[in-house]
């Protein structure tokens, strides 16, 4: 069965790049899926599967300019709609390796997405990504005592960044700690560092996006932490002694830093619904195939009427989910009517979107887990393990409440939140 798709919306390269992953999804995770949690630190297992889909398919090259190698999808009139399909295709297989590929663009979106593209920081990096070898790349944003006050952007404009960038001469020298960066733990090969240029003053001039390769001196990366899922993403501790990278290395400067780095919540917001969306998808195969499978009272558990009623919701989550987030994509798509993709109003959209649909996957794992009973918790039918995987969607990027306090902001106008 397929859930509504909008085909006019589709690009060729969306159907090719879905065709792939489901290829690849079949043969590099779902033979290996269920040992995914036990090789949380090794990644044995994990990491053929991302070396397979990032450098033999090419994700890795996806964004980077095609005048430097890459496939140029930052220029493309279907950036947000291919991102989505990615993700969702990712996602039906392993929300972890999604969310480890996703983060791998995110620092690249910031640079080499038009408009506004920096085309020497992109020949700077580009070749990094070119070699028949996996890079990832990390968005060392979150730090110890601040949350998810660097989300928010809009209302303490940096003021609580500590990790800081002084400049000397033509360098600027990185002092601070970030925690639970996804590809930390020795995964990445460069980091976006989100730093201030002058600590507790809340004005984003001072807020700075600063590229480092995580092989500098002073670069110091802790073991990665065990979690309740997602074993697929590593998440550790990153302390920075004095990095010193060369001054060009700032991603565009005072105040448009800030302004483009947005877009990694926009585009966040859109990749975290999508791979939710694809755990779900995944979800409902699991369902379908059990609840035929499986009898009460001498016919298929779908065809009774208790359990049809939850089927139905389900599956009107899903079909509800998918529209929501292909219209999303499609707006970032159309700057020239919906506005730019770092504005307030595609922000809040984009919490929007991120809130209801990883809510609808929450509440589709649960009840799924419910209808299946041991089934459910059984890890040899993978349901558990998505609804231990989409949670941890659920809570990233500021979690629920910052989804809903940048929508009453924006559409209740809301002055104090």
């Amino acid at each position: 069965m397929e859930f509504a798709r909008i085909r006019e919306f589709e690009s060729p390269l969306e159907r090719y790049m879905a065709e792939i992953i489901r290829d690849w999804g079949e043969k590099y995770v779902i033979p290996h899926r269920r040992n995914f949690d036990e090789d949380w630190k090794e990644h044995r297992t994990i990491e053929p599967a991302l070396e397979k889909l990032m450098v033999d398919y090419g994700i890795q090259t996806a964004v980077w300019p095609e005048e430097f190698g890459g496939w140029g999808l930052g220029s493309s009139d279907y950036f947000g709609s291919i991102c989505a399909r990615v993700m969702e295709e990712i996602g039906r297989y392993d929300t972890g390796i999604a969310v480890s590929v996703g983060v791998t663009l995110w620092p690249i979106f910031v640079i080499a997405v038009k408009p506004h593209i920096n085309y020497d920081l992109c020949a700077e990096f580009a070749p990094l990504f070119m070699r028949k070898k996996l890079t990832m790349a990390a968005n060392a944003m979150t730090e110890p005592q601040g949350g998810s006050d660097i989300e928010n952007l809009d209302e303490l404009k940096g003021k609580t960044i500590r990790t800081t960038a002084k400049l000397d001469g033509d360098e600027w020298v990185i002092n601070g700690h970030k925690l639970w960066p996804t590809n930390s733990g020795g995964v990445a090969d460069l980091f976006g560092v989100v730093c201030t240029t002058n600590p507790g003053v809340p004005d984003e001039k001072n807020f700075a996006y600063i590229y480092v390769p995580a092989d500098l001196p002073g670069v110091k990366q802790g073991e990665p932490y065990r979690k309740a899922g997602m074993a697929a993403d590593k998440n550790s501790d990153i302390w920075f002694e004095n990095v010193r990278v060369p001054k060009r290395y700032r991603a565009w400067g005072e105040g448009l830093d800030a302004k483009y780095f947005r877009i990694i919540i926009s585009t966040g917001c859109l990749g975290s619904a999508g791979m939710a969306l694809g755990a779900m998808e995944n979800i409902y195969e699991i369902l379908f195939e059990k609840c035929s499978e499986l009898r009460y009272r001498g016919r298929p558990l779908k065809e009774n009427t208790a359990v049809a009623a939850v089927l139905a919701d389900i599956a009107a989550e899903i079909e509800i989910c998918r529209s929501a987030v292909y219209t999303y994509a499609r707006m970032l798509d159309r700057p020239d009517y919906y506005g730019d993709r770092f504005s307030a109003e595609m922000i809040a959209r984009g919490r929007a979107l991120k809130l209801k649909v990883c809510d609808a996957c929450c509440r589709v794992a649960e009840r799924a887990m419910d209808l299946l009973g041991h089934y459910g918790i059984d890890r040899n039918y993978d349901v558990e393990k998505h609804w231990r995987d989409v949670k941890i969607i659920q809570l990233w990027m500021g979690g629920r409440q910052l989804c809903q306090m940048d929508v009453a902001r924006y559409f209740y106008d809301c002055k104090q939140l």
